[in-house]
């Protein structure tokens, strides 16, 4: 009798805060515009015209990530199913994972907690579904190298909009 084992499997966990509004942090991982102004590690481009969002519970969230490694061009695919969407508290979004071998599956799902602290931004993420510890790790730089193309990208929003002082004028 043989029994199949489970593939063992991953998890990332990271927090973040940003100095800029929940709202405005939210709409930063929604907005095609400002997804391809910050998404993917530095080094890592993100274009618009690769870039599509359904900001709904079964909506996609899909993007290409574009890359050169040694003199070659590379893409990494994000193919993601919206499956709980409360803007701005919350988005879940499940994948397959592209790296795995014809035939098999594995869902990866990305779980984003926006939580506002007085004007600030807690962001917490979690990934599931990795199927290496190293995996977990290179995602990990991933994200926090593109956290801080995002907070340059939020400064710039911030400083585009008309300043509470001034609209009240």
């Amino acid at each position: 009798m043989s029994t199949q084992q489970e593939p063992q499997s991953f998890t990332l966990s990271m927090e973040r805060e940003f100095d800029a509004p929940r709202e405005l942090v939210f709409k930063a991982f929604m907005d095609p515009q400002m997804l391809s102004a910050w998404f993917g590690p530095e080094g890592v481009d993100t274009p618009l015209d690769r870039i599509e969002v359904e900001p709904r519970v079964g909506g996609v969230w899909r993007m290409v990530m574009v890359y050169e490694e040694d003199g070659v061009a590379k893409e990494s695919p994000i193919d993601s199913v919206i499956r709980e969407y409360d803007p701005p508290r919350l988005l879940v979004a499940s994948q397959l994972d592209s790296d795995l071998a014809e035939g098999q599956t594995h869902v990866m799902a990305m779980r984003l907690e926006f939580e506002d602290i007085g004007g600030r931004t807690l962001l917490r993420l979690t990934q599931t579904g990795f199927n290496s510890q190293e995996y977990v790790e290179m995602t990990r730089e991933g994200w926090a190298s593109s956290f801080t193309l995002l907070d340059a990208e939020l400064d710039a929003e911030l400083e585009k909009a008309p300043q509470k002082s001034e609209a009240g004028q």
